[in-house]
C-alpha cells in the first residue's frame, strides 16, 4: 500500500508499473477539475469547499473514489485520511491505495 499526500510533485517522464500509478493518482487528486483543457472533467471538483467540514469530507471523499475509478482503474482505494484542523477550519487528505494486480498494464 502507497500512502499519497495531496502535495504537488514533478512529473516523471517514462515512469512504469507501480511508481507510474502512483504518480498518475497523485496527478488526479492534485488537478481542479475544469483546468485541463482536452478533459474538463479530470481532476477533483472544488464546489463542496466552504461547506461545514463533516460535508466537505462526504463530497470530497466520493469525488476521490469517482474520478481514481474512472481515469486510473488500477488503483485501488483503500483508505483516506483526514487531517483536521477546526480552528482555521482546513483539512487535508491522505490517500492510501493499491495497485490492482487484476489490470492488464
Amino acid at each position: 500500500m502507497v500512502t499519497i499526500e495531496s502535495l504537488p510533485t514533478a512529473v516523471v517522464y517514462g515512469l512504469t508499473g507501480v511508481p507510474e500509478v502512483m504518480q498518475n493518482v497523485r496527478t488526479i487528486l492534485t488537478t481542479r477539475r475544469g483546468t485541463l483543457p482536452l478533459d474538463r472533467d479530470f481532476g477533483i471538483s472544488f464546489e463542496f469547499l466552504d461547506s461545514p467540514i463533516n460535508t466537505t469530507k462526504a463530497k470530497a471523499e466520493q469525488e476521490i473514489f469517482m474520478q481514481l475509478k474512472k481515469y486510473e482503474p488500477r488503483a485501488i482505494l483503500r483508505q483516506i485520511i483526514w487531517i483536521v484542523d477546526a480552528m482555521s477550519g482546513k483539512i487535508s487528505p491522505t490517500v492510501n491505495v493499491e495497485v490492482n494486480p487484476n489490470v492488464v498494464w
